[in-house]
């Protein structure tokens, strides 16, 4: 039985939605989503994106692992599948059946080396999910 997963329909490549609301985001804020949202883009050949519900959607084909949203004071890097995602150094924030975030402050020290796990952790996941049913 397989399971469902949440689908977006218009995953592309390169979405220039996406590069339009990241202008918008200028400053400290703004600099920590590009950063977080590109170590997403990298994760595979397979990586699609979407703008969707006001924030930048992570894709492997049209199912999400990753977002970026960026708020008054701080971005959120968030997983779609948050909860079944090793986190050793505790980063995730949330208690919903699925879903989990980082909290990202300017001038707040963040593990960047769990952080990249967690991203990389959150694309082999769903991958695997895709790939095995």
């Amino acid at each position: 039985m397989k399971a469902n997963l949440l689908r977006f329909d218009g995953t592309v490549e390169h979405d220039p939605a996406i590069d339009t609301w990241m202008k918008k985001h200028e400053g400290e804020l703004g600099a920590i989503a590009r950063e977080w949202f590109e170590v997403m883009r990298r994760c595979g050949d397979e990586v699609r994106e979407v703008f969707h519900d006001g924030c930048a959607n992570a894709c492997f084909g049209d199912a999400p692992f990753g977002y970026v949203n960026v708020f008054t004071s701080h971005v959120n890097v968030g997983f779609f599948h948050g909860a079944s995602l090793h986190d050793p150094a505790r980063l995730l924030q949330g208690s919903g059946k699925f879903m989990r975030h980082v909290k990202l402050k300017p001038g707040t020290e963040i593990d960047a080396a769990a952080l990249g796990l967690l991203i990389e952790g959150a694309y082999s996941d769903i991958k695997a999910r895709i790939e095995n049913g």
